[in-house]
């Protein structure tokens, strides 16, 4: 026998039951406050032509960070590391049809070959939510609004988390006013974007400006009206951050990131920003938008720290317990008719005795139970018990669908 590897890829994940309904809990969360904004959800393959990361952001990250091979026939096939690019594309692709504004939101499985660390894995789901066709900074405050909701959705609390807000305009606008050269200015961005994560930032800002380097930006007009608004919806834990990037180059304005402020988990969690031009590498016009992604992995991090997973809870609502091998066919009558009234129901054929398919029952977490043999046959009452509670009623079938949803 050949002594098969039973991990799993580094740096993917295997979802056991508990595992996926808190992965389900997260995905339905992000579902829920999207759609509640009026977005609605589009889709497309993990699979994408290499060459739409290679224009948009150049041969060494899609050699470098992402899962590119070639296909049978030849083509230069990317696993999706991000979902705005496939977007962009897809809106490219049928612009004239389309009514604008569109407000759009998916949940896509991505890949991204980098080093697995806390927060960041090769493979995640993200919630990515954008708006196309709104020019003015309704987009902007609307977007944040959204990703605002979703953390107090997710149960955290405004003290808890800080949205940082920058724009990418006004750090081009302070660069060119320092004289910097469009290389120079370049590999700032890139450095203002590592700010945190490096000890020697100052010396190789010197470096690059070739002098020193003294970045004191006051927000703009913009970026003032941005966060005014935000105060006059309720939200007021909002800060300017004249250092604040995001790493991807088509930002073009409006950027923010909501950040963490737990000792435990003090990192960024997720962000996004403006996007006027992403269209214009497929040789369209430019189009307002705006949005930003959502990773599960930082969001399950956060739930973790605050201990906002709920408790885990079988998704089967009710176990029949089997007295005999006779109870079997009746037992299975009876379930399908709990299941067309809506609940979700396993009968027990294993032959063990009660005691251990009660036990059986408990360990898997399903919250009802009730057991059938000759003499509820014959009666139609049925001993429905509360495995959390110990509480018992006899009631009829009809009761039960009911009963069980009052609990």
């Amino acid at each position: 026998m050949t002594n098969i590897e039973k991990d799993p890829y580094k740096g993917v994940r295997d979802f056991y039951p508990e595992d996926m309904a808190s992965q389900n809990h997260i995905i339905n969360t992000m579902r829920k406050t999207a759609e509640s904004f009026g977005y609605i959800e589009y889709s497309a393959s993990v699979l994408e032509p290499a060459e739409l990361y290679r224009a948009k952001s150049g041969e060494e990250i899609v050699n470098e960070q992402t899962y590119t091979f070639t296909d049978r026939g030849g083509r230069d096939v990317t696993l999706r590391p991000e979902m705005t690019p496939t977007l962009a594309r897809m809106i490219a692709k049928k612009k004239k049809e389309l009514a604008f504004p569109i407000r759009w939101y998916s949940i896509p499985n991505l890949f991204r070959y980098e080093r697995p660390q806390k927060g960041r894995l090769r493979e995640h789901w993200q919630l990515n939510v954008d708006i196309f066709g709104v020019e003015d900074i309704s987009a902007e405050t609307e977007i944040i609004e959204v990703a605002s909701n979703i953390m107090r959705n997710f149960g955290v609390i405004d003290d808890n988390f800080e949205i940082r807000i920058n724009d990418r305009a006004l750090i081009d606008e302070t660069l060119k006013e320092m004289r910097l050269n469009e290389d120079q200015a370049y590999r700032m961005k890139k450095l203002l974007d590592k700010k945190n994560k490096i000890d020697n930032f100052q010396e190789e800002a010197d470096n690059i400006a070739g002098k020193e380097f003294n970045f004191n930006p006051k927000p703009s007009k913009q970026i003032t009206d941005v966060i005014n608004t935000l105060k006059s919806r309720g939200i007021s834990n909002t800060v300017f951050d004249p250092y604040l990037m995001r790493g991807f180059d088509y930002y073009t304005g409006i950027v923010f990131e909501v950040f963490d402020k737990s000792p435990e988990n003090n990192r960024s969690l997720f962000g996004g920003g403006r996007y006027d031009r992403l269209l214009e590498i497929f040789g369209e016009e430019k189009i307002p938008a705006m949005g930003f992604g959502m990773g599960d992995v930082t969001m399950r991090d956060v739930l973790e720290t605050y201990n906002l997973i709920p408790e885990y809870r079988s998704s089967t609502d009710l176990y029949i317990c089997t007295v005999d091998q006779d109870s079997i066919p009746e037992s299975d009558k009876i379930a399908d008719i709990l299941r067309k009234n809506g609940v979700n129901v396993a009968v027990d054929k294993s032959g063990k005795k009660i005691g251990s398919q009660i036990e059986y029952a408990d360990k898997k977490n399903i919250p009802f139970v009730i057991c059938i043999g000759k003499d509820e046959i014959d009666s139609e009452q049925y001993k429905l018990k509360n495995l959390k509670t110990g509480e018992e009623n006899s009631v009829a079938i009809d009761e039960i669908p009911n009963t069980i949803k009052r609990k």
